[in-house]
């Protein structure tokens, strides 16, 4: 895609989750998450690989998702599709204008 997203390209309907850490009255904590907003956004799949650790295979995927610009995206965020979750690694307010924002993102557990 160029620096400009054609309206067109955003054809996935995401949700957008922060976490919340709730304590378990036993000293630890319990992680939640929370919607913050659905969002149109574009999925482009970048890179992926198996690694096998803990005795088991397991995959991850890299993506990049773009949307309109919104304040507040931060990497301690996900995106959710269905029982896909892309964890946010970066974002990157492309054009510094305010207009989109660029989410490297990492899909794991596959």
């Amino acid at each position: 895609m160029s620096r400009v997203t054609p309206i067109g390209a955003l054809r996935h309907r995401l949700q957008l989750e922060t976490e919340s850490r709730v304590d378990d009255g036993g000293g630890g904590v319990t992680q939640t998450w929370s919607p913050v907003a659905t969002v149109w956004a574009s999925i482009k799949p970048r890179s992926g690989q198996e690694v096998f650790a803990a005795d088991r295979l397991s995959g991850r995927l890299t993506h990049e998702i773009r949307i309109r610009y919104r304040t507040g995206v931060t990497p301690v965020m996900r995106f959710r599709q269905g029982s896909r979750i892309f964890q946010i690694l970066a974002v990157i307010d492309m054009d510094e204008r305010r207009r989109w924002l660029r989410c490297l993102c990492e899909e794991r557990e596959l």
